[in-house]
């Protein structure tokens, strides 16, 4: 019987002294750096496209942006590495940075850039409506799955482990 909202329940209590090799490098100063030049490579791969327009890449860019930090941080659960005795199992990349703590500066700066992203798209466009639309509901899927009222919660049973399931 599923239902629409779950909450994941902890394997084990996480320590907070311990080092989670899967989610240590999003801390580091290099990978916040990384996120930036990935945004001007996409704005630079979306504006040599000969079809394209400022409009559509801006639009493309928060697109793909806010697609990428979907997948990247709520979209895929566990670690690959065998540590912690499984206490990593069930959670995103997002629930796993600095052990579950919320407002650390990593994710602050994970939450500001979409939406950075999302008003240089917004202004370029004109603030057309119709993309204004797509834009906001791009950015808004993004934040609303990085909410502290949304940790270790998931809707319609997507990214429930194996262990969810009782």
């Amino acid at each position: 019987m599923s239902t629409f909202v779950q909450r994941v329940a902890s394997a084990a209590n996480l320590n907070e002294h311990s080092v989670n090799p899967n989610s240590h490098w999003v801390n580091l100063k290099g990978s916040w750096t990384t996120n930036i030049v990935l945004i001007i490579v996409f704005r630079l791969v979306f504006g040599v496209l000969p079809w394209s327009t400022p409009e559509l890449c801006w639009t493309l860019t928060n697109l793909s942006y806010c697609l990428f930090q979907y997948i990247m941080f709520h979209g895929i659960i566990g670690t690959p590495f065998e540590v912690n005795q499984g206490a990593y199992d069930n959670l995103t990349l997002w629930e796993q940075m600095d052990n579950g703590e919320q407002y650390t500066p990593t994710k602050k700066f994970l939450t500001v850039v979409p939406i950075v992203v999302f008003l240089l798209s917004t202004h370029y466009t004109y603030y057309d409506v119709p993309t204004f639309i797509i834009n906001f509901t791009a950015v808004l899927i993004v934040l609303i799955a990085k909410l502290p009222a949304f940790h270790r919660v998931r809707f319609f049973g997507i990214n429930m482990g194996q262990n969810d399931y009782n």
